[in-house]
């Protein structure tokens, strides 16, 4: 009993830490872009899954990661520079303070300074969306690939169908 019990243990232990093998995973889609929203067969993909969609192609992840990086840090500037025009206009508005502050002009550069950060972030997102794209009719003649893999539990070689 003692065996037996052991074995099942070891087969679940096995069975529940095991990655499994995916077959008939249907072939990849191809992405459209259309007005900064991201379409796969007509449905309508968040943005923040297009991470998984990207990570089978190593260069459109990093071409989306710097076109999110773009679109945050020119929004951040945009709004922060904005948000201080406002509050520069609003006490100068309500106080007997000289307006234009230095706030104002601050405010004003931090504003000037995101329209060429933003400007360039649908670039870097219609080029991943190629570059995936390409990938996909590029990878059409292969059957499979092979890669040799090492990390921190082992070697191991990686086929993928």
């Amino acid at each position: 009993m003692k065996k037996l019990l052991l074995a099942f243990t070891l087969l679940i232990g096995f069975t529940a830490f095991s990655q499994g093998l995916t077959l008939g995973k249907e072939p990849s889609k191809e992405i459209k872009l259309e007005k900064g929203r991201f379409y796969i067969d007509g449905t309508q993909i968040p943005s923040y899954q297009m991470k998984k969609v990207f990570a089978s192609n190593i260069h459109s992840l990093n071409l989306y990661k710097k076109a999110k990086t773009k679109e945050t840090l020119g929004g951040t500037l945009f709004g922060l520079g904005a948000t201080v025009c406002v509050i520069d206009l609003a006490v100068g508005l309500f106080s007997d303070v000289k307006y234009p502050t230095a706030l104002t002009y601050a405010g004003l550069s931090a504003v000037a300074i995101s329209i060429p950060i933003l400007s360039g972030r649908a670039k870097k997102m219609e080029e991943a969306v190629k570059t995936y794209n390409d990938e996909l009719k590029d990878s059409g003649s292969t059957d499979f690939d092979l890669n040799a893999l090492a990390n921190q539990n082992g070697i191991g070689i990686q086929i993928k169908f």
